[in-house]
C-alpha cells in the first residue's frame, strides 16, 4: 500500500509499518506516524482496513503506536532512491547521538547539484521543506530528517 501524501512510497518503504501480527485470530497491524500530528494517518489506517478486507481478513486491528518515535533512519534505501527519482531529495542518514543537524548540503534531485538552497523550512507536507537549486534553478522538495 502506498503513501497518500507520496504515492511512489509504500507505508513499508516510508518506514511507518512497524509490524502485522495474528492475535487471537485477528490481524493486527502496527504502524507509526512520521510524525504526531500526520494527516494522513486516518487515510492510512482506512486504507489497510480495507486492503486487509479484501484480502479475506476483515476487521483487522489497527494499532497507532508513538514509541519509539518514527525516524527517516526506519526508511528503506529502495524508498530513498524511489524518492530522488520522484524529485523530492532524500533524507540524508542520521549519526548516533545527532539531536541538532545544522547546515547540511542537500542535493538536487534533478542535476544532482550540491548548491542549493533552503526557501521555506515547511514544504508541501510537513516532514518536507522546500528548497531550489542555484545550478538548474529547479525548486524541490527535501525530506527533512528525523
Amino acid at each position: 500500500m502506498n503513501d497518500p501524501e507520496i504515492p511512489v512510497l509504500s507505508i513499508k518503504d516510508l518506514g511507518i509499518l512497524r509490524g502485522v501480527r495474528q492475535e487471537a485470530g485477528e490481524v493486527v497491524v502496527t504502524i507509526t506516524p512520521t510524525y504526531s500530528g500526520c494527516p494522513a494517518m486516518d487515510t492510512i489506517a482506512d486504507d489497510l482496513r480495507i486492503a486487509f478486507q479484501d484480502a479475506g481478513y476483515p476487521g483487522a486491528r489497527i494499532e497507532l503506536t508513538l514509541s519509539p518515535a518514527w525516524t527517516t533512519d526506519w526508511m528503506s534505501e529502495e524508498g530513498k532512491a524511489k524518492l530522488s527519482e520522484y524529485g523530492i531529495a532524500p533524507p540524508s542518514p542520521r549519526r548516533e547521538g545527532d539531536r541538532l543537524r545544522l547546515a547540511m548540503a542537500v542535493k538536487c534531485p534533478r542535476c544532482h547539484s550540491l548548491d542549493t538552497r533552503e526557501l521555506s523550512r515547511f514544504g508541501s507536507t510537513s516532514c518536507k521543506a522546500l528548497y531550489q537549486c542555484n545550478a538548474c534553478l529547479e525548486p524541490f522538495d527535501f525530506f527533512k530528517a528525523l
